[in-house]
């Protein structure tokens, strides 16, 4: 027996606002029964001991220790930019006048 219809994928389709062909129906009704399906068979699967997770393993904080490292300099930054201007990349303009 099939878990969803084609009734009940054209009632779905048509609360989406989605225009479904008569063999599109058909095809996506086979579909989500293929999918309804596989969850079944998963929550078989998953007893009452298997508490649900998010993860499979458990996470950790994987922060780094917040060092202070010396950096370029602007001159250093700017040294390979094809034009820069009052210490800052000059590019082209995309929006607007330029003041």
């Amino acid at each position: 027996m099939s878990a969803i219809s084609r009734d009940e994928v054209a009632h779905l389709s048509r609360l989406a606002r989605i225009e479904m062909t008569d063999s599109e129906l058909d095809h996506l009704a086979s579909e989500l029964d293929l999918i309804l399906g596989a969850v079944a068979r998963v929550q078989e699967v998953a007893g009452a001991d298997v508490p649900p997770t998010s993860h499979p393993l458990p996470l950790q904080n994987v922060f780094r220790p917040d060092v202070v490292t010396p950096s370029l300099t602007a001159a250093e930054s700017l040294s390979g930019a094809p034009a820069s201007a009052e210490q800052r990349f000059k590019v082209p303009q995309i929006l607007g006048d330029a003041e």
